[in-house]
């Protein structure tokens, strides 16, 4: 029943986020090792990619409910949120999400710093 209740949130900030976490190694290794793949090797890795984001994406949005169903859910007795249990998942959310998108966009900046020092390196 909760996670009908996230339905109004940007799916599109969901997958930013998802994005750049946890795999960004293998991510950024997928990337480079295209630059010399036939067409084949390249569609073959970009539905690697995909399944990885989207993996990704999963895992935040179950760590998303998880977590706010944990804080602002306390009572069982209907089938429906209360005013203040929907008021404290809308919140709880919306901080999950720009935390969340916060940690991917500074995992691309020190993934940009990285790959800058490599080519000046290289």
């Amino acid at each position: 029943h909760v996670v009908t209740h996230f339905s109004h949130l940007e799916p599109r900030r969901l997958v930013v986020a998802g994005r750049l976490k946890p795999r960004l190694g293998a991510m950024q290794s997928l990337m480079q090792s295209m630059e010399h793949a036939s067409a084949e090797q390249r569609t073959e890795m970009l539905e690697r990619l995909e399944e990885m984001q989207l993996k990704d994406t999963l895992r935040m949005f179950n760590g998303l409910v998880e977590r706010c169903f944990s804080e602002c859910v306390t009572g069982f007795r209907s089938k429906a949120l209360t005013a203040p249990e929907e008021k404290c998942v809308t919140t709880c959310a919306n901080k999950y999400l720009k935390h969340s998108g916060r940690v991917g966009q500074r995992f691309g900046e020190l993934s940009a710093q990285q790959n800058e020092a490599a080519a000046q390196q290289g």
